[in-house]
Parts: C-alpha cells; structure tokens; sequence
C-alpha cells in the first residue's frame, strides 16, 4: 500500500468492476488518492472508478503532490464526509451493486 492511490476496497466488489474500473489494480492502493479530493463520499461509484482510472492514466510525483495538500485541506474543512451536504444529513456512501 502508499500513501497515494486508489482507495482499496473490500475484496467482495472484485466480481462487480467493469473492466475498465477493474484498471484502478493497475497500481498500488492508497491511504488517499484523486477520488477522495473530488468529492470523497459525496460522488457516485461511478464517478469514482472513472477518476481512479484518471489517475492511474495520469499518475506523476507533482500529482501526489496536489492530492496530499488537497487531502490535508479537505480534512480540515470537513468536506465530502457525508454523500449530502444538506445539513443534519450524515450518510456516507451506499454499498455498491456494480452500477451506482
């Protein structure tokens, strides 16, 4: 594992990737990684499989960079924890079934 990379998931979605989601296996998961910097818990699956596949296309040490200042400041305000902003909303994200 590093510390940059897409976000391991739990071995059950194995079966339920696209082959081009499955392409996020390309390279070594992360404790943080382009999905969580662009809307964390508050994007689809969908939207977060296409930008871990970004990133797998696009991976560069100044991108690493930019994800861990964007991963610190996303921290401290708080933002994507919840999949709504809306306030007294605290859901994060659903299970996925291959086609959210």
């Amino acid at each position: 594992m590093s510390i940059i990379g897409p976000r391991p998931l739990l071995p059950e979605y194995l079966p339920l990737y696209s082959p081009e989601q499955a392409r996020r296996h390309e390279i070594r998961p992360g404790v943080t990684g382009w999905a969580q910097t662009n809307g964390r818990n508050a994007i689809s699956w969908k939207k977060k499989f296409e930008l871990d596949v970004w990133y797998v296309d696009n991976v560069s040490f100044a991108l690493d960079v930019k994800i861990l200042s964007l991963t610190a400041l996303k921290v401290v305000k708080r933002e994507g924890v919840n999949q709504s902003d809306a306030p007294g909303v605290e859901v994060t994200m659903p299970k996925s079934d291959g086609t959210n």
